[in-house]
């Protein structure tokens, strides 16, 4: 990650922690969905006026290998949250992703047939198998992130919410340290608010 977004979400988690003395917790409970960088289900709760938790089950885009991935994640954010204006409330905060993903491959850079995790699986443009195996690559993915963004809510119990999550994570084939890179997310919520 480079030296001025840590700077950045340093910045932004400290100017997070002023809200709290203009800050009045929106609702109590949330529930929805995300999608962007994520398509997950949602769930935001209160547990005391100015400190929230979001959760997020679903599926995250990821580049590994030189390939386009989807995994399956689970995303906790811990965050301060204060009003802005009517209406309009800024976060802040920190957050973690634990996933896992299998996905074919016809090659894969640096890795051999018989290492742990891969399975040949049929061809499905040879069915006689003579020329071509493709190779299935099971890894699970871990992560930390930044949490920031907005959320407006509405005097129905409706609430959008926009957030930015740069970050950092690795991959994890099952015999060894495959990756590690800068991450992030873009995001857009929906959530019904009780």
């Amino acid at each position: 990650m480079k030296r001025s977004s840590i700077v950045f979400v340093i910045i932004a988690f400290f100017a997070g922690i002023t809200f709290h003395a203009n800050a009045q917790a929106p609702y109590k409970h949330g529930i929805g969905a995300t999608v962007g960088t994520s398509q997950a289900v949602t769930y935001k709760t209160f547990p005391t006026q100015h400190f929230a938790i979001q959760v997020d089950l679903g599926t995250k885009y990821c580049y590994v290998y030189g390939s386009h991935l989807w995994s399956l994640d689970l995303s906790p954010n811990f965050m301060y949250e204060g009003r802005l204006c009517k209406g309009l409330y800024g976060f802040v905060g920190l957050g973690g992703s634990l996933g896992y993903n299998w996905q074919p491959f016809s090659y894969i850079t640096g890795l051999e047939p018989g290492d742990p995790g891969y399975d040949p699986i049929p061809d499905p443009t040879n069915p006689n198998q003579n020329s071509a195996t493709i190779w299935s690559v099971h890894n699970c993915k871990a992560g930390a992130n930044g949490f920031f963004g907005l959320e407006y809510k509405f005097d129905i119990p409706l609430a959008l919410q926009l957030d930015f999550r740069p970050g950092y994570r690795c991959i994890f084939l099952p015999n060894r340290f495959a990756d590690h890179k800068f991450d992030w997310g873009l995001n857009f919520g929906v959530l019904y608010t009780l």
